[in-house]
């Protein structure tokens, strides 16, 4: 089976498995998606999700958050981990969307790559689930393993190289919530360490499965 068919029959049954294929970050303005992916590096959404509204109640514009002492911000993400890096991140990339995007989260990968903190990973998020943009690719850790487990990669663990080979089959309308689907999966069902293969409506088109779990 060619890769571009098998993404096919992956792309159907996941969203079969899982209707929503949305980000599990919680946030009312697209800067704030921004400012919670930060947050979300080396955490678990479930506890940036506990966070953030506190901080975003206590700067609840980002003109407030260009204003914020650092050090405030450092206190109330202080779980997160990393949280001397990601307030800085935060207020840096509050000052300069306002003073070099009007005030805007800009729509291009180019011009998110400038905003501090702000990798390919963040920036495709951003693309897909604020401006809808086709094609693309969330290679995060879920999205590394599972499609490396599943055969639509060839295994490779560098986040640029899985962007590049996902792209190439997957339909650019159903990418983004496709990766969104394997975060759900790789919670529930794929994890990392014990994979739940007996439960999993994927095994027909999974290498790992069928290649006796090797």
């Amino acid at each position: 089976m060619k890769k571009k068919e098998k993404a096919a029959f992956l792309v159907a049954e996941l969203k079969n498995v899982y209707p929503e294929g949305i980000c599990s970050l919680l946030y009312p303005k697209p800067y704030e998606l921004l400012f919670a992916v930060r947050l979300s590096a080396q955490c678990t959404d479930e506890r940036v999700n506990q966070i953030t509204p506190a901080l975003f109640a206590r700067f609840p514009t980002l003109d407030a958050f260009a204003q914020a002492d650092v050090r405030e911000v450092e206190e109330l993400i202080h779980s997160c981990g990393f949280f001397r890096a990601k307030a800085k991140d935060i207020v840096a990339s509050a000052r300069m969307l306002l003073s070099d995007f009007g005030g805007e989260v800009p729509h291009t990968m180019e011009e998110l790559l400038k905003l501090p903190g702000v990798g390919r990973k963040t920036a495709n998020l951003m693309l897909g689930d604020v401006f809808h943009t086709p094609g693309v690719v969330i290679a995060d850790t879920h999205c590394i393993r599972i499609s490396g487990r599943l055969g639509l990669t060839d295994g490779t663990k560098d986040p640029g190289k899985v962007e590049e080979q996902l792209r190439k089959i997957l339909p650019p309308e159903e990418s983004n919530d496709f990766c969104h689907r394997l975060v759900l999966h790789g919670r529930a069902v794929c994890m990392a360490r014990v994979p739940k293969c007996e439960v999993c409506t994927l095994r027909p088109w999974c290498d790992f499965f069928n290649q006796g779990r090797k």
